[in-house]
């Protein structure tokens, strides 16, 4: 886990918008939400684990299934961190890669020209 707040959130939230679904940019109760599982000492594998997995249980979803709608917070992901918290996934660094090359993560660039897009070409602050 990182020494400090500041690189706890900046990887964080690196790894949240560069998921599928998710916003161009944090809110402010996304920030607050950081603050708070960094003050509950909640490990960055953790959170990524839950990231993923939550990513690819969006993708798994049957295909005749209704659409489901963007990512709007970082809240969304909370119930599979705190799932992992109670049930821990004892398969350490191999599962997480596992999960990790499932999830097609799109490159910070990628997610700036993409916030441009739906901007008419404005940029878009990411944090």
């Amino acid at each position: 886990m990182p020494n400090d707040l500041e690189s706890y959130r900046q990887a964080l939230l690196d790894l949240y918008l560069r998921l599928p679904d998710t916003p161009c940019r944090v809110s402010r109760h996304d920030g607050r939400l950081v603050q708070q599982l960094w003050e509950r000492r909640i490990p960055l594998p953790t959170v990524e684990t839950a990231f993923l997995l939550a990513s690819l249980r969006r993708a798994a979803r049957r295909p005749d299934a209704i659409p489901l709608g963007p990512i709007r917070s970082l809240h969304y992901f909370l119930p599979v961190i705190e799932e992992l918290l109670h049930t821990p996934l004892h398969h350490g660094d191999d599962y997480l890669a596992y999960l990790g090359s499932k999830v097609p993560l799109r490159p910070a660039a990628d997610r700036t020209t993409l916030c441009q897009d739906r901007n008419n070409g404005e940029p878009t602050s990411q944090f």
